[in-house]
Parts: C-alpha cells; sequence; structure tokens
C-alpha cells in the first residue's frame, strides 16, 4: 500500500534535482536564556533568497496531506499599506526652537515619515527617559529601563523600534505571520493602548502593526493576520502563544523585541510563557532587546541579564514620580459612609473625568451599579469585562462620555487617558507599589492632579506601608459634613 501510494505521488513529476534542505523552525538551533556575548560587527543583510517555510498547521484536527515544501509556491505578496500623502508637508513645518537642557525629536537621525506623525501628535521637545533611550537605542544597543507610566516610555521605544524597521528593509520573500518587531506587555488594556500609539507613529511609513490579545475572537484576529504582513505585533503573552503553537506566527524574523512592565509580568506569573516566546526569537546578539519595569527588583535585573547584551541601564526618576505631581489626600471615613463620600464628591465638583479604584471585582461592579443608579455616568473596568466591551470604554471615558471609570488594578494599569483629573481609591491597596501606579494616572508628563483615598475600618493599615514607599507622610482628614449628605433617591 506504501509503495502504491508513493507512486501515485510520483506520477506526472518532471526529474528534477532535489533542492537543498533548509532546517525547519523547530530544528534550528533556538537561543538559550545564557548566550556568548554579541558581535559587535554590524549586522549582516538577510538572506533574501531563502526557501520557503514549512506549511502552516492545519486548523482542523484532521490534517490534509501536504505537498512536498519545495513544489509548494510561495504566497503572492500583496501591496504595502501605501503611505499617506506627505507632499503638503515638510520638515521645515515642524519648527522647535533648541532649550538648553532640553532635546528634541529633531535633534535624533529620525524619517520625515515618523517626524511628520511625531508633529501630529504635539511633540515638541523629549521626556527624560526619551532623550536618554533613544540616545542609546538609535545607536542599536539593547536597553533596560526603569519608568513609570506617563514618563513617555512607550513612545520612547515605538520611536526606536519604528526607526529600526524604516533603515532596514524587509526580505522580498515573507509569510503574513513574520512579525519584523515584538512588543509583549501583561495587559489587554495597555496592549490596546500600545497599538494605538504605534498605529499614530507609522501612518506615514507603510508599516503594519497588529495586536493579539485574550478576551476577543481569535478567527478574527487571524483573519487580520492573513490580509496583509505584520511588522509590529503587540501582544499577551498567552494569545501570542495560541498563535505561535497553531503555526500561525512565527518570531525568527524579529528584530526588535519589546518587554514592556516586565516587573507586572513577574507578579501575574507570565514569566515562564515569556521564555516560551522568546526561545522562538534570534539569538540576543542578533536582535535588540529594550525592557522596561517600573521597578528594578533582583528580579528583573536577573531576567534582564538573561535576555540582553551588554545594555545601557537608564533610569529617570524615583519610585515615587507619581506623588511629585499629585496633589495627595486621606479621608478617615467609615465604610458605610464611603459610597455617599464618593457621590457628592463627584456631583457637588462636577468632575467631568474621575477614576475610582477598588481592590475586588464585586466591589467594582457594586460602585459602577450604584453610580448608575443615582444618574452619574459610570463604567467597570475589571478581568470580567469583555475586551470588546473593555474597548467601548475607554472609547467612551477618553471622548468625555463616561464620567467615572471603576477600575481593578490589574485592569486599571494600563489606561493611558490624558485629561484624568481625579483619582480615588474607595479601598487602598494591599500592594503599596500599586497605589503609586493608581495615582499616577493623573499628574501625568508633569502635569497636575488629585488623588484622594479612603480610608476606613478595614483598610487603614495599609496606609503606612504606602507613606513609607513614597517618602511623606499624607496627612488624613474628615471629610466635611456636606460631603457625607444622604445620596437622593432617584424617582
Amino acid at each position: 500500500m506504501l509503495k502504491a501510494l508513493k507512486n501515485i505521488f510520483k506520477k506526472g513529476e518532471e526529474p528534477t534535482t532535489p533542492p537543498t534542505a533548509t532546517p525547519t523552525v523547530p530544528e534550528r538551533q533556538r537561543a538559550t536564556d545564557g548566550q556568548a556575548p554579541r558581535d559587535k560587527t554590524p549586522r549582516p543583510p538577510r538572506d533574501d533568497t531563502r526557501t520557503s517555510r514549512p506549511p502552516r498547521a492545519a486548523r482542523s484536527e484532521q490534517p490534509k496531506p501536504q505537498a512536498p515544501e519545495a513544489d509548494k509556491p510561495r504566497r503572492e505578496r500583496p501591496p504595502r499599506k501605501p503611505k499617506a500623502p506627505v507632499a503638503s508637508w515638510n520638515l521645515e513645518d515642524f519648527k522647535v526652537e533648541p532649550v538648553e537642557g532640553k532635546t528634541r525629536f529633531h535633534d535624533f537621525p529620525l524619517a520625515p515619515e515618523l517626524m511628520h506623525a511625531i508633529h501630529d501628535l504635539g511633540f515638541t521637545y523629549c521626556t527624560p527617559i526619551q532623550a536618554q533611550v533613544l540616545g542609546h537605542t538609535l545607536k542599536g544597543k539593547d536597553a533596560i529601563g526603569r519608568a513609570q507610566t506617563g514618563t513617555g516610555k512607550t513612545a520612547a521605544f515605538l520611536v526606536s523600534t519604528i526607526t529600526q524597521l524604516l533603515q532596514t528593509p524587509p526580505p522580498k520573500e515573507r509569510y503574513m505571520g513574520e512579525p519584523r518587531a515584538l512588543i509583549i506587555a501583561p495587559t489587554r488594556e495597555l496592549v490596546v493602548q500600545i497599538a494605538k500609539d504605534a498605529e499614530d507613529l507609522t501612518k506615514y511609513t507603510g508599516l503594519n502593526v497588529m495586536s493579539f490579545v485574550g478576551g476577543m475572537d481569535f478567527d478574527k484576529q487571524l483573519k487580520g493576520l492573513e490580509k496583509r504582513f505584520c511588522d509590529i505585533l503587540v501582544a499577551t503573552p498567552g494569545r501570542l502563544l495560541d498563535f505561535h503553537q497553531r503555526g500561525e506566527v512565527h518570531l525568527d524574523m524579529v528584530e526588535v523585541m519589546v518587554l514592556d512592565e516586565a516587573d507586572r509580568m513577574l507578579d501575574m506569573g507570565f514569566i515562564p510563557q515569556v521564555r516560551q516566546i522568546i526561545r522562538q526569537t534570534p539569538f540576543k546578539g542578533e536582535r535588540q532587546t529594550l525592557l522596561f519595569s517600573a521597578t528594578f527588583t533582583d528580579d528583573v535585573m536577573n531576567l534582564a541579564s538573561q535576555w540582553t547584551v551588554d545594555p545601557a541601564i537608564v533610569e529617570i526618576e524615583p519610585e515615587n514620580v507619581a506623588s511629585e505631581t499629585v496633589e495627595q489626600h486621606v479621608y478617615a471615613v467609615a465604610s458605610k459612609d464611603k459610597y455617599k463620600l464618593l457621590y457628592n464628591l463627584v456631583t457637588q465638583n462636577d468632575w467631568s473625568r474621575v477614576m475610582v479604584f477598588a481592590n475586588r471585582k464585586d466591589e467594582v461592579r457594586r460602585i459602577e451599579e450604584r453610580l448608575t443608579r443615582d444618574g452619574v455616568s459610570a463604567a467597570q473596568m475589571s478581568g470580567d469585562v469583555p475586551q470588546h466591551k473593555r474597548i467601548k470604554v475607554l472609547e467612551g471615558f477618553r471622548e468625555g462620555k463616561i464620567r467615572v471609570l471603576v477600575a481593578t488594578d490589574v485592569a486599571g494599569r494600563g489606561i493611558h487617558i490624558d485629561g484624568i483629573s481625579h483619582v480615588i481609591n474607595f479601598t487602598l491597596p494591599e500592594v503599596p507599589d500599586d497605589y503609586v501606579h493608581r495615582i499616577g494616572r493623573t499628574g501625568r508628563a508633569g502635569a497636575s492632579g488629585t488623588s484622594i483615598s479612603f480610608a476606613g475600618e478595614d483598610d487603614a493599615f495599609a496606609l503606612p506601608p504606602i507613606e513609607a514607599l513614597i517618602g511623606r507622610k499624607i496627612q488624613c482628614e474628615m471629610p466635611p459634613d456636606e460631603l457625607l449628605k444622604p445620596v437622593p433617591r432617584k424617582h
């Protein structure tokens, strides 16, 4: 029977010289976590004549018979995303005067298409972390950055990544699911935000940005991958592994890899998944690796030593950076009066964009339901909210249609929205670092903001560790009587 099948497949074939076999991806020797130092010589150009990649894994349970790889035609390359018109704009339209002590984006060798997007976003001078990170990464060095949210780190690694991709032409032969840059982040909200920022910065470059997150339709994300090449892929670890294990994404073309909020990935138990992903990328000496974390713990630095080569270490702000730009208050209030205090603060002061944090998902749900019932436009953000609804909620909050966004720490960590005037800690966090991240939703990038924390009988013990972390005492006040008035009944 086996001989008969072989004869059937060979029937009608012209005798050819067997092609030189190329090792399949699993057969290639992959990088281990500890590797030889990077060769400092410039990277050689990629071989654009390499043979086709082995076929993707079949999506059905029963794989279909596959023709020999050498006989399979290469997928036709679709046209790249067209660049947005740039004829009406040139760099002379983007004038930023030199200022002593400040670094302009003009001071770096950035492509005109990228500068056009930076101009549209209203960026003029680099933030401190942008200036220092770009000074190293644009020269091809790996980098480790300690940065809180709101300091501009996302733009720092995106500008660097986009510049690398524009300077190095893509191979002529390439599969759709072969990203050239990979950005891994711990939460769905952060992935969506990074991808949005990347879309804004690449709109004149022709580069394609894609995002993979759990909680959204897998087939819909797959269809997007099959329509166009993926230049920059932003993903959560779990969903990226889903795509890779099904053979839809291959990571051996990654030129730049970014790990954002490495400390949070440690806390959430994602590091084993991240290790699996990194082993599928080129050797650490053949890719540029950027790692960012809010804290430089021993665990974070150990990971950085395994995944980078001679990295530049950038530390700009102290860990309590948010506390210097945010006015902080603590109200001593009984647990039964917390909701009255929240309602009166929002309505009496007519606040329009407020973020409220609670420790548990059930607390978040109850607060949001009570605010909505009492006539305050509110929405919740927690792990129970489907991803498509999260995106809709964030857009409504960003546009001012939602006044109050109630969130847990995991859901709120990746939310970067300008104009949040107040952050309210309905319950104080059990982890002091989370307090810094919470109040960092306001007072972003040097702007001023206000945080108000409710210290009840159950969570007042959390205040001393927070004060120790930020290095200052927060005065505890009694709320004025007018802020404890009963909530009016809605008829």
